[in-house]
């Protein structure tokens, strides 16, 4: 198997509490040389100037990379723009083009800003008009809940590969076929560009059956069962969760996936666990 790389997604934080461990996971997380350390906007932008604090403040740390989550919803184009130099000026070369939820969030009908980016493929050309950013899109290998069917997803992401994408980064799922058929459907589209797995870090399984059910996300059978009895149980709920995704994570590494993106949870544990099993060691002694 050849070298692996490896980003994760962080949320901004809402209590001096959850700074707190969001700062400790960015620096022990740092410490396995990740390509990017994303970080969300919440629903209809909700999270925005504290999405910019992060962001800004991990590029200006040095140590890794940051990629700023940028959405249409909520915002002007001019305010939207805006974001995007400042983000350019503070060293932020990578972001993540997205159409974004409404405010009312997963679900809700969607409506483009009056004056706004309407959709992600269009925010693409806007960035690119501004500065030659590394942009990554989203892709749901399940289909969007709004799509109609595998092949309107393609068109969309098509599209978004078409304005300047540069990489896809899939909803989570729970087993390799899903991913390994979403791509060998996406090339027999003519997409080419990279198309990175979206893994999920998250031991609460009532809460991966929320996110599960709001995107569409198939969970097992056998899955259930794994977490069944455990919800008084976190620490076994950790070490399972860490074999499930290690597992599928070398399932596809031996199908030639080679970069995985984790869904942190702004927690440093698992994640750093799960790498363990992937065989990646942090490049500094982790306190």
């Amino acid at each position: 198997m050849g070298e692996l790389a490896i980003s994760f997604e962080m949320f901004p934080p809402k209590t001096p509490e959850m700074e707190k461990r969001l700062w400790d996971s960015v620096e022990r997380l740092s410490a396995l040389d990740p390509a990017f350390i994303s970080v969300t906007y919440g629903a209809g932008g909700s999270t925005r100037e504290r999405t910019h604090d992060v962001v800004e403040r991990i590029a200006r740390a040095g140590r890794v990379k940051s990629a700023g989550h940028i959405t249409c919803v909520g915002a002007t184009r001019a305010e939207v723009d805006d974001v995007l130099k400042r983000y350019w000026a503070a060293g932020v070369t990578n972001i993540v083009a997205l159409r974004g939820d409404p405010p009312e969030g997963v679900g809700a009908a969607y409506t483009p800003h009056d004056g706004g980016y309407a959709y992600a493929s269009d925010l693409i050309v806007g960035a690119r008009e501004i500065a030659p950013f590394d942009i990554s899109v989203g892709c749901y290998p399940e289909c969007h809940p709004e799509a109609k069917d595998l092949a309107h997803e393609l068109e969309t992401l098509k599209r978004k590969f078409d304005a300047g994408a540069d990489r896809a980064i899939t909803q989570f799922f729970f087993e390799p076929d899903v991913f390994l058929r979403f791509v060998d459907a996406a090339r027999n589209a003519g997409i080419d560009k990279p198309i990175v797995p979206g893994i999920m870090l998250q031991s609460n399984f009532a809460g991966i059956a929320r996110m599960a059910k709001l995107c569409g996300t198939k969970i097992p059978t056998r899955i259930i069962d794994l977490y069944d009895g455990l919800e008084n149980d976190p620490q076994t709920r950790e070490l399972v969760t860490a074999q499930l995704v290690a597992e599928l994570c070398n399932v596809l590494r031996d199908k030639g996936v080679s970069h995985f993106h984790f869904y942190t949870m702004n927690r440093a544990n698992l994640s750093l666990s799960t790498c363990r099993l992937l065989g990646l060691n942090p490049k500094k002694e982790v306190a």
